[in-house]
């Protein structure tokens, strides 16, 4: 068999494109194939597939796998054609994806490494530029988002992240059903979460059930002034609802310690996580420390067992037992004279009825937490990101559930 008959036949390559000549320039460590297309062949217009006169070619080259060790180069002359109701195009060529300088096959390469190793791994692996390895995320991202049917939604989770230091965030709107993202907000106020809501059929919001997020001001009025019914729909999540409380105790813990040091009492040095801790988690030694630390008279013991009831009232099914559990309990950090638990106790009472929402419905950002640890350790894996877009970009094409590959590949693969 023929180099040439053997690469059309590894290509994929079919009529009315052949392969012309095969040049191994194994000096320069590369193999160059080029391709030519029949001239007899009729010119399909790319856009509306009607017949078009040929107006000219132009000479395009793109990377391919490579062969053995060497780099592989496709070359041809691809034909424009002037089509009388869209003017001058380029044909399509089946190896690759329009814009593209790559192969379908070799950005398919490209997707899989990517989901493995960071953009700068993947570069150096390649031998591509860091430029050329972000362009084909940022198409294959770009082909997922298109390729997306707008669906409707029943339970969706809100939640910052961070993207920078100095209190720099993105926000992350989470199919909390299909378990991915659905996208990825330039900040945290009220105006981006508006934005994703106008960006949405008003039947979408209409059929959801479910809006979990943390109490942050910006994400709840947006919520409400978009979504219908948002007074019943917006769960005010468990696990944020706990980091209050903890951190209520916390500082309860931090202002009685700082009294007993200066008494020369040392009886609280390093139980922080003793009382953040749940005791079911707890070593045997921790656990028999913890119970001597629980059972007395100290301020923390006091907020932490608040902060046990707490944990108790979140398996109510009636709106309406719920609803009362929770003001007892927020009676009880009123009158507790423990100012860090008096605080926590207004900031629930405030955000009451969204707690009552989130036991009810069962609605949680659990999946979102885990979601949010995965986003960090990809921002770690690429020492940070300085654009918001390649945050994004990087977000969607790892937790976005896309369709990420070029459809020449599919078709290709498939055949």
């Amino acid at each position: 068999m023929r180099d040439r008959d053997l690469y059309a036949k590894l290509l994929g390559i079919e009529d009315p494109w052949y392969v012309r000549d095969v040049d191994p320039r194994l000096e320069a460590g590369e193999v160059e194939i080029f391709i030519s297309r029949d001239e007899r062949a009729e010119f399909p217009c790319p856009v509306c597939g009607a017949a078009a006169g040929r107006y000219d070619t132009r000479t395009r080259t793109w990377r391919h796998l490579d062969t053995m060790q060497y780099k592989t180069l496709l070359t041809a002359e691809v034909p424009r054609v002037k089509c009388a109701e869209h003017g001058v195009k380029q044909l399509k060529v089946p190896w690759a994806e329009p814009g593209s300088r790559f192969t379908a096959m070799f950005e398919a390469l490209v997707i899989d490494w990517l989901k493995e190793a960071s953009v700068s791994a993947v570069a150096r692996m390649l031998r591509m530029t860091w430029d050329e390895v972000d362009g084909v995320m940022t198409r294959a991202v770009a082909r997922g988002l298109e390729r997306r049917q707008s669906q409707p939604l029943r339970n969706i989770g809100i939640d910052e992240t961070s993207f920078q230091k100095r209190h720099e965030y993105v926000t992350v709107v989470y199919d909390c059903d299909r378990k991915h993202v659905i996208d990825v907000l330039d900040n945290r106020r009220q105006f981006d979460l508006e934005e994703f809501y106008f960006g949405t059929p008003l039947e979408h919001l209409q059929s959801l059930e479910s809006v979990s997020m943390d109490m942050w001001g910006p994400y709840v009025q947006a919520t409400l002034i978009h979504v219908p019914d948002a007074e019943r729909k917006i769960a005010f999540d468990r696990f944020h609802v706990a980091k209050h409380i903890n951190d209520g105790v916390n500082k309860v813990r931090v202002d009685e310690h700082a009294e007993l040091r200066e008494l020369g009492d040392r009886t609280l040095t390093g139980t922080r996580y003793l009382w953040l801790k749940n005791p079911e988690n707890m070593t045997a030694k921790s656990r028999l420390r913890f119970e001597a630390l629980r059972g007395s008279s100290l301020r923390v013991a006091r907020a932490w067992a608040m902060k046990e009831a707490a944990r108790q009232l979140w398996s109510y099914e009636r709106r309406g037992w719920a609803r009362r559990a929770w003001k007892r309990l927020i009676g009880w950090m009123a009158r507790s004279r423990l100012p860090p638990m008096v605080k926590v106790g207004r900031t629930l009472r405030a955000h009451l009825w969204g707690i009552v929402n989130a036991i009810v419905l069962g609605a949680t950002n659990a999946s979102l937490e885990a979601v949010n640890s995965k986003i960090q350790a990809l921002k770690k894996r690429a020492c940070g990101y300085r654009s918001r877009a390649r945050f994004r970009s990087a977000i969607l094409f790892h937790c976005g559930g896309l369709e990420l590959y070029p459809s020449a590949h599919l078709v290709h693969t498939n055949s």
